[in-house]
Parts: structure tokens; sequence; C-alpha cells
């Protein structure tokens, strides 16, 4: 199952690599593109979702660093979803 990195830039301009075991991140992000901070939240549990699904399926326990990875997300993202301006960009994928 090939694994890949996403870089994205939080709205306070921190930089940050993030972790799926699968590339189904790629069709749920766009590089270049900027997500408000709920909409990338939400495109990153389903996709992290369905990518420790399929590691399940496949070895037959889920995912760890995938779920780690949605745990990260969803608490740096809790300190902007106040702001409906703010933004999180999708820089680029590492394959």
């Amino acid at each position: 199952m090939p694994e890949m990195r996403f870089v994205i830039t939080w709205p306070d301009g921190q930089e940050e690599t993030c972790y799926s075991p699968s590339l189904i991140i790629r069709e749920f992000f766009t590089e270049g593109e900027s997500y408000s901070v709920a909409d990338f939240v939400d495109r990153s549990r389903r996709a992290l979702t369905i990518a420790s699904d399929r590691v399940e399926a496949k070895f037959g326990f889920a995912c760890s660093s995938a779920n780690d990875q949605l745990a990260r997300i969803e608490s740096v993202a809790v300190a902007f979803l106040h702001d409906a301006d703010a933004r999180v960009h999708c820089k680029t994928f590492i394959l």
C-alpha cells in the first residue's frame, strides 16, 4: 500500500507535513488549494478514515498513524475554528 505525505500551511503560517498510509488524500485535496479550517478537518477525517480502513482490510488492523494524524489535525484546528476566514493551504504532496 503506497503511503504519502501532504504538506499544509495552517492559518498562522506554520507549515506541517502530514501522513497518510494511502494515496486517497489526492482525491480529497488539490495541491495549491486552500480550504476553510472546518472543510479541511472534514476532508481529512473522511480521507484518513478511508486510508485506515484500507489498511485494516489488507492487514487486519486499523492504521494507528492515520488515526494519530487525524487527531493532530483536529487538535490544531480547534484554535482556528472561530475564524470563518481562516484557511489551510495544501502546499504539495510527497510520494
